[in-house]
């Protein structure tokens, strides 16, 4: 049995769901979402304010600013929270409008950066709107989930050494990648304590996360517009195994697939099962022990990857597309 006294404090789940009897996929999904930010940014969001706490950077008059396309600034909005603290998550137009009603009935101030950078997406944007409230009044603390060290700690702490605890016998896990905080902590953890198990990296067409061309993206959560500075380049190739992109309408189909079983997962989800699913019926291995991480629940996707005008409107009319809402 559980006891916390503080919302933030309930971190780790051991929810594991077999997906062979319902997708017949030979995989264990740890589903993150139970907690009372719906999302495993629990984890590293409680890591970063508590290190800041005790580093002195945090005090009882700071204000936590943040850049975040949803679900971090969820995760931080019930830190702040709990623990007394103003908040303020700046977001761009993707950021889903349940996401942002959550924020805000938690007592966050969320600000939605409306023009894109450079490269057509918002991520800078949304930094350089961060650097300035900054700049104007030293009360802001950003606690910078691209470059801090205690995300990729979280995860490194918490995440890895549980799920190498209820699987021994572990051989591949599956990891999204968004900041790579979860991706590196983890990496890292099972490179020195098991360094047998196979490192899955999962990443959205579009995303440069691992170089590449950036393209349109329209679902928050994995995939960046920018490197991440967190995923070091000259370490990537000894942590991580091989990489996967997915397509966002396999992210969307196979969200609905999850979802027609009863299971409402949201989109970071669903991309990390999209990849395991195909890689998967690649490596046909009968004593194969798979593990996929699966970030986040789907309630706060109920007006774009679960509504079928929202898909219609952007991903065109298309074949894949009248197949996917035929066969919803």
């Amino acid at each position: 049995m559980t006891f916390i006294t503080a919302a933030h404090e309930l971190l780790e789940s051991d929810v594991y769901i077999d997906l062979r009897p319902t997708l017949g996929i030979p995989l264990h999904l740890k589903c993150e979402g139970f907690n009372f930010a719906g999302s495993i940014k629990i984890v590293p969001a409680t890591w970063m304010v508590a290190t800041a706490e005790r580093e002195g950077v945090i005090g009882p008059d700071s204000i936590l600013i943040e850049s975040s396309s949803g679900n971090l600034g969820v995760a931080l909005a019930v830190t702040a929270a709990s623990k007394g603290l103003r908040f303020v998550c700046v977001t761009d137009p993707n950021c889903n409008p349940a996401t942002v009603n959550l924020m805000r009935a938690l007592g966050a101030e969320v600000v939605i950066v409306g023009e894109p950078d450079a490269t057509g997406g918002y991520l800078a944007a949304r930094k350089a709107y961060v650097r300035k409230r900054c700049r104007e009044d030293p009360a802001y603390v950003w606690l910078n989930q691209y470059e801090n060290p205690a995300n990729w700690a979280a995860h490194y702490e918490n995440t890895a050494p549980f799920i190498a605890k209820q699987f021994p016998d572990l051989d591949t896990l599956f990891i999204g990648t968004g900041t790579g905080g979860t991706l590196m902590g983890c990496a890292r953890y099972f490179r020195e304590h098991r360094p047998q198990v196979r490192i899955i990296a999962v990443d959205s067409v579009g995303s440069v996360s691992f170089a590449g061309t950036p393209g349109p993206r329209h679902i928050p959560g994995l995939g960046a517009g920018t490197p991440m500075p967190l995923i070091d380049p000259e370490l990537t190739g000894d942590l991580v195994d091989e990489v996967i992109r997915v397509h966002e309408i396999d992210t969307i189909r196979t969200c609905r697939r999850l979802a027609a079983r009863g299971m409402l997962l949201g989109g970071s989800s669903g991309t990390v099962v999209s990849a395991a699913s195909r890689w998967l019926a690649r490596h046909r291995t009968p004593a194969r022990t798979a593990v996929a991480i699966a970030p986040d629940l789907g309630e706060r996707y109920v007006d774009t990857i679960y509504d079928d005008t929202w898909v219609t409107h952007h991903y065109g009319h298309d074949d894949v597309v009248h197949s996917l809402l035929e066969n919803h």
